[in-house]
């Protein structure tokens, strides 16, 4: 798995569809948005370390993490985050895994988030997502589980 994620003062997730633009996700205030890409080889296990990491690491103001400030997270699925455009003009998706698989991944690191106290929002799987954030610092990490 891999999670691009952004400290934020505030962000929001809205799909868009034929009947308009919808918000389904959003947090205000302090908290992280994490967008989270899956591949091939992935676990419930691969979900669950993401989960661990995200609610505990310090990335926070103050080198603090949401475990020890109820910070909330915005959690949506992004299978680009596995293209490769080092060759040609085009990127492919291979190693990027197929919605099948990585949907149930996705709400796993979203449940063990949630079971750990987390106050998590998220994303629709699949949809034509429009999101919107106010990166704190600028603060931008890169995980590989």
């Amino acid at each position: 798995m891999r999670a691009v994620v952004q400290r934020v003062d505030g962000a929001s997730v809205s799909v868009v569809s034929d009947a308009g633009t919808e918000t389904v996700g959003e947090i205000t205030g302090e908290g992280l948005c994490v967008l989270v890409g899956v591949t091939h080889d992935d676990t419930a296990e691969t979900a669950a370390r993401l989960a661990a990491k995200l609610w505990s690491i310090r990335l926070l103001d103050g080198e603090r993490s949401c475990s020890q400030t109820g910070a909330p997270l915005l959690v949506i699925s992004q299978f680009t985050l596995y293209g490769d455009a080092r060759k040609g003009r085009r990127p492919t998706w291979n190693a990027a895994a197929p919605g099948s698989v990585a949907e149930p991944l996705v709400d796993e690191v979203v449940a063990r988030l949630r079971a750990l106290g987390a106050t998590v929002h998220t994303g629709s799987f699949g949809a034509h997502m429009r999101v919107s954030l106010t990166n704190d610092g600028p603060f931008t990490v890169l995980l590989d589980m």
